[in-house]
Protein backbone atom coordinates (compact mmCIF):
# COMPACT_ATOMS: atom_id res chain seq x y z
CA UNK A 1 0.00 0.00 0.00
CA UNK A 2 1.54 3.26 -1.01
CA UNK A 3 1.63 5.26 2.60
CA UNK A 4 3.97 8.57 0.90
CA UNK A 5 1.32 9.58 -1.35
CA UNK A 6 -1.82 9.27 1.59
CA UNK A 7 -3.21 12.77 1.94
CA UNK A 8 -2.95 13.74 4.97
CA UNK A 9 -1.29 10.58 6.63
CA UNK A 10 1.62 9.00 7.41
CA UNK A 11 2.72 5.47 7.97
CA UNK A 12 1.62 3.93 10.77
CA UNK A 13 -1.11 6.65 11.03
CA UNK A 14 -5.03 6.34 10.64
CA UNK A 15 -6.44 7.49 7.75
CA UNK A 16 -8.44 11.01 7.23
CA UNK A 17 -11.72 11.81 9.76
CA UNK A 18 -14.56 11.82 7.60
CA UNK A 19 -17.63 13.71 8.19
CA UNK A 20 -19.37 11.45 10.69
CA UNK A 21 -16.35 11.10 12.38
CA UNK A 22 -15.63 14.75 13.04
CA UNK A 23 -19.13 15.02 14.10
CA UNK A 24 -19.10 12.20 16.18
CA UNK A 25 -16.04 13.93 17.81
CA UNK A 26 -17.36 17.17 18.07
CA UNK A 27 -20.34 16.04 20.12
CA UNK A 28 -18.34 14.29 22.46
CA UNK A 29 -16.08 16.95 23.33
CA UNK A 30 -19.47 19.18 23.97
CA UNK A 31 -20.80 16.57 25.81
CA UNK A 32 -17.69 16.20 28.66
CA UNK A 33 -17.69 20.66 28.42
CA UNK A 34 -21.08 20.60 29.21
CA UNK A 35 -20.79 18.15 32.28
CA UNK A 36 -18.47 20.10 33.48
CA UNK A 37 -20.76 23.25 33.69
CA UNK A 38 -24.04 22.11 33.12
CA UNK A 39 -25.98 20.26 36.36
CA UNK A 40 -28.96 18.12 34.68
CA UNK A 41 -30.75 18.13 38.15
CA UNK A 42 -31.15 21.45 38.54
CA UNK A 43 -31.99 21.72 34.63
CA UNK A 44 -35.60 23.39 34.31
CA UNK A 45 -35.94 22.66 30.94
CA UNK A 46 -34.43 18.95 31.29
CA UNK A 47 -37.14 15.96 31.38
CA UNK A 48 -36.73 12.64 31.00
CA UNK A 49 -40.36 10.76 29.74
CA UNK A 50 -41.27 7.39 30.54
CA UNK A 51 -39.64 5.54 27.01
CA UNK A 52 -36.38 6.56 28.48
CA UNK A 53 -35.34 9.53 26.65
CA UNK A 54 -34.74 12.93 27.45
CA UNK A 55 -36.47 16.11 26.25
CA UNK A 56 -36.00 19.60 25.92
CA UNK A 57 -39.28 21.44 27.21
CA UNK A 58 -37.72 24.99 26.11
CA UNK A 59 -36.84 23.94 22.58
CA UNK A 60 -39.61 20.47 22.66
CA UNK A 61 -36.77 18.38 21.22
CA UNK A 62 -36.57 14.26 22.01
CA UNK A 63 -33.04 12.91 22.54
CA UNK A 64 -31.53 9.46 22.98
CA UNK A 65 -29.46 9.98 25.51
CA UNK A 66 -28.14 12.67 27.94
CA UNK A 67 -24.91 13.24 25.76
CA UNK A 68 -27.41 14.36 22.99
CA UNK A 69 -29.26 16.58 25.33
CA UNK A 70 -25.82 18.27 26.60
CA UNK A 71 -25.04 18.77 23.26
CA UNK A 72 -28.33 20.40 21.86
CA UNK A 73 -27.83 22.92 25.26
CA UNK A 74 -24.73 24.46 23.27
CA UNK A 75 -26.35 24.76 20.45
CA UNK A 76 -27.57 27.99 18.43
CA UNK A 77 -31.42 26.59 18.51
CA UNK A 78 -30.92 26.30 22.22
CA UNK A 79 -29.28 29.27 23.19
CA UNK A 80 -31.66 31.68 20.94
CA UNK A 81 -34.80 30.25 22.71
CA UNK A 82 -33.03 31.05 26.09
CA UNK A 83 -32.61 34.17 24.85
CA UNK A 84 -35.98 34.84 23.66
CA UNK A 85 -37.18 33.62 26.97
CA UNK A 86 -35.01 35.75 28.90
CA UNK A 87 -36.07 38.80 26.80
CA UNK A 88 -39.80 37.97 27.87
CA UNK A 89 -39.18 36.87 31.37
CA UNK A 90 -37.40 40.56 31.80
CA UNK A 91 -41.09 42.10 30.35
CA UNK A 92 -43.25 40.51 32.13
CA UNK A 93 -41.22 40.85 34.82
CA UNK A 94 -40.94 37.08 36.01
CA UNK A 95 -38.31 35.28 38.29
CA UNK A 96 -35.41 33.08 36.60
CA UNK A 97 -36.13 29.59 36.70
CA UNK A 98 -32.66 28.41 37.79
CA UNK A 99 -31.76 31.12 40.19
CA UNK A 100 -35.31 31.74 41.42
CA UNK A 101 -34.76 35.43 41.77
CA UNK A 102 -36.56 37.92 40.03
CA UNK A 103 -35.06 39.26 36.74
CA UNK A 104 -32.99 43.11 36.51
CA UNK A 105 -34.64 45.16 34.23
CA UNK A 106 -32.91 47.70 31.71
CA UNK A 107 -32.63 50.29 34.13
CA UNK A 108 -31.17 48.28 36.98
CA UNK A 109 -34.19 47.75 39.04
CA UNK A 110 -35.12 44.72 40.08
CA UNK A 111 -38.66 43.33 37.95
CA UNK A 112 -42.24 42.33 39.49
CA UNK A 113 -42.42 39.18 40.34
CA UNK A 114 -44.85 37.15 38.91
CA UNK A 115 -47.30 35.19 41.19
CA UNK A 116 -46.57 31.48 41.38
CA UNK A 117 -48.93 28.64 40.87
CA UNK A 118 -49.15 26.57 43.85
CA UNK A 119 -50.13 23.10 42.92
CA UNK A 120 -50.75 21.44 46.57
CA UNK A 121 -53.01 24.61 47.82
CA UNK A 122 -56.07 22.90 49.64
CA UNK A 123 -59.50 24.03 47.93
CA UNK A 124 -62.16 25.74 50.54
CA UNK A 125 -64.98 24.70 48.50
CA UNK A 126 -67.17 26.60 46.07
CA UNK A 127 -68.12 30.82 46.26
CA UNK A 128 -71.30 32.16 46.17
CA UNK A 129 -73.04 33.55 43.46
CA UNK A 130 -75.95 35.09 41.76
CA UNK A 131 -76.89 35.57 38.47
CA UNK A 132 -79.49 38.43 37.26
CA UNK A 133 -80.67 38.56 33.48
CA UNK A 134 -80.36 41.53 32.01
CA UNK A 135 -81.27 44.20 28.81
CA UNK A 136 -80.07 47.33 27.18
CA UNK A 137 -82.83 49.86 27.44
CA UNK A 138 -81.24 51.46 24.28
CA UNK A 139 -79.92 48.64 22.11
CA UNK A 140 -82.49 45.87 23.57
CA UNK A 141 -79.03 43.62 23.81
CA UNK A 142 -79.88 40.84 25.88
CA UNK A 143 -77.02 40.06 28.67
CA UNK A 144 -75.79 38.42 32.39
CA UNK A 145 -74.44 40.19 34.95
CA UNK A 146 -72.06 37.44 37.37
CA UNK A 147 -71.23 38.57 40.89
CA UNK A 148 -69.47 35.89 43.26
CA UNK A 149 -68.31 36.70 46.72
CA UNK A 150 -64.90 35.61 47.55
CA UNK A 151 -65.16 35.98 51.92
CA UNK A 152 -61.95 33.85 51.94
CA UNK A 153 -59.88 35.17 49.22
CA UNK A 154 -55.92 36.09 49.48
CA UNK A 155 -55.28 39.90 49.80
CA UNK A 156 -52.46 39.73 46.23
CA UNK A 157 -54.98 37.41 44.77
CA UNK A 158 -57.90 38.57 41.72
CA UNK A 159 -60.49 36.56 40.12
CA UNK A 160 -59.58 36.03 37.09
CA UNK A 161 -61.95 34.46 33.95
CA UNK A 162 -62.40 33.10 30.74
CA UNK A 163 -64.30 31.58 28.02
CA UNK A 164 -64.32 28.33 26.84
CA UNK A 165 -65.98 26.51 24.21
CA UNK A 166 -68.12 23.19 24.18
CA UNK A 167 -65.16 21.39 22.38
CA UNK A 168 -62.61 22.36 24.85
CA UNK A 169 -64.38 20.69 28.11
CA UNK A 170 -64.15 17.17 28.78
CA UNK A 171 -67.32 16.91 31.31
CA UNK A 172 -69.92 17.42 28.86
CA UNK A 173 -70.54 16.10 25.36
CA UNK A 174 -69.33 18.69 22.88
CA UNK A 175 -71.66 17.66 20.03
CA UNK A 176 -74.84 18.11 21.92
CA UNK A 177 -73.81 21.05 23.72
CA UNK A 178 -72.42 22.79 20.92
CA UNK A 179 -74.83 25.58 21.22
CA UNK A 180 -73.39 26.70 24.67
CA UNK A 181 -70.02 28.28 25.84
CA UNK A 182 -68.42 28.11 29.60
CA UNK A 183 -67.63 31.39 31.70
CA UNK A 184 -65.09 30.05 34.18
CA UNK A 185 -64.14 32.30 36.94
CA UNK A 186 -61.11 31.32 39.12
CA UNK A 187 -59.80 32.77 42.74
CA UNK A 188 -57.24 30.70 44.86
CA UNK A 189 -58.38 29.15 47.59
CA UNK A 190 -62.19 29.10 46.26
CA UNK A 191 -62.22 25.64 43.45
CA UNK A 192 -62.67 27.27 39.83
CA UNK A 193 -66.59 27.98 38.81
CA UNK A 194 -68.34 27.26 35.16
CA UNK A 195 -71.54 28.90 34.02
CA UNK A 196 -73.17 27.59 31.16
CA UNK A 197 -73.90 30.20 28.42
CA UNK A 198 -75.80 30.32 25.15
CA UNK A 199 -73.09 29.89 22.48
CA UNK A 200 -73.42 33.76 20.95
CA UNK A 201 -71.03 36.43 20.43
CA UNK A 202 -70.25 38.49 22.65
CA UNK A 203 -70.34 42.31 22.56
CA UNK A 204 -66.91 43.28 24.43
CA UNK A 205 -67.16 47.08 24.01
CA UNK A 206 -66.35 48.42 27.17
CA UNK A 207 -69.89 50.00 27.94
CA UNK A 208 -71.29 46.46 26.96
CA UNK A 209 -68.76 44.29 28.48
CA UNK A 210 -66.90 44.93 31.92
CA UNK A 211 -65.59 43.09 34.90
CA UNK A 212 -64.72 44.81 38.60
CA UNK A 213 -63.62 43.48 41.91
CA UNK A 214 -64.10 44.82 44.95
CA UNK A 215 -61.39 44.88 47.53
CA UNK A 216 -63.87 45.76 50.53
CA UNK A 217 -66.81 43.27 50.21
CA UNK A 218 -64.73 40.67 48.26
CA UNK A 219 -67.09 40.65 45.24
CA UNK A 220 -66.32 40.02 42.00
CA UNK A 221 -68.90 41.42 39.05
CA UNK A 222 -68.60 40.66 35.90
CA UNK A 223 -71.29 41.65 33.08
CA UNK A 224 -71.78 40.81 29.00
CA UNK A 225 -74.05 41.62 26.52
CA UNK A 226 -74.99 39.43 23.63
CA UNK A 227 -74.51 40.66 20.10
CA UNK A 228 -78.06 41.26 18.80
CA UNK A 229 -79.22 39.17 15.92
CA UNK A 230 -80.24 40.95 12.63
CA UNK A 231 -83.77 40.65 13.13
CA UNK A 232 -83.74 41.60 16.87
CA UNK A 233 -82.14 45.03 15.57
CA UNK A 234 -84.70 45.30 12.67
CA UNK A 235 -87.53 45.09 14.83
CA UNK A 236 -85.85 47.88 17.73
CA UNK A 237 -85.72 49.99 14.78
CA UNK A 238 -88.76 49.62 13.72
CA UNK A 239 -90.39 49.64 17.21
CA UNK A 240 -88.30 53.26 17.66
CA UNK A 241 -89.34 54.79 14.32
CA UNK A 242 -92.84 54.46 15.71
CA UNK A 243 -92.19 55.76 18.63
CA UNK A 244 -90.59 58.80 17.47
CA UNK A 245 -92.56 59.65 14.51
Amino acid sequence: MDYQNRAGSKKGGGGVAGFSETNADRRERLRKLALETIDLEKDPYFFKNHLGSFECKLCLTVHVNDGSYLAHTQGRKHQTNLARRAARDQREGRTDPITGLPITGATGALGVSAIQVRKNLMKIGRPGYRITKIRDPISRQEGLRFQLQYPEIGTEIVPRHRFMSAFEQRIENAMENKQFQYLLVAAEPYEAVAFKIPSKEIDRRPAKFWTHYDKDTNEYFLQLLFKADKEDRCKYLECFSKDYY
